[in-house]
């Protein structure tokens, strides 16, 4: 036994390194490539570049197509999104994750909904700022 007790406080520096160290970064390394392999349209993303933004289309098994501001898409590598935020309320059930075109004719027809949905208040408001001037012109009840 005295060729191997100069090898004890090496194996237990080894076994406290992958308590501590190696193991805790294995499960890390697991976890994130769950959440890669997971990613769905809807859900709101962090990439390891800090920017923030909302899946819109997966394009493949390596890249997503990703909101980050209104009708700014950019294609970002699966492998560079550092933290899902958010994952949406569940939707109607699914078969094929590649079929994305019905999702896209349903976000043109939101768009379309929202652009009318402001011009009407615009014409709301602009009727409402006429009426007020011309209450403005007429003579109130004593003749002034």
């Amino acid at each position: 036994m005295g060729g191997l007790e100069p090898l004890i406080p090496l194996v237990l520096i080894f076994v406290v390194f992958y308590f501590l160290l190696i193991r805790p970064q294995q499960k890390k390394a697991k976890a994130h490539r769950e959440m890669i392999a997971g990613l769905r349209r809807g859900d709101r993303v962090v990439t390891s570049g800090g920017i923030v933004g909302q899946v819109q289309r997966v394009i493949g098994d390596s890249e997503l197509s990703v909101e980050i501001a209104e009708n700014v898409r950019v294609r970002v590598m699966r492998a560079m999104i550092a933290e899902l935020v958010a994952k949406p309320a569940p939707s109607r059930a699914r078969d094929d994750d590649d079929d994305d075109d019905d999702y896209e004719d349903d976000d043109e027809e939101e768009e379309r909904r929202a652009k009318r949905s402001r011009s009407r208040r615009r014409r709301q408001e602009r009727a409402r700022d006429d009426g007020d001037d011309e209450a403005d012109d007429h003579p109130d009840e004593d003749g002034r």
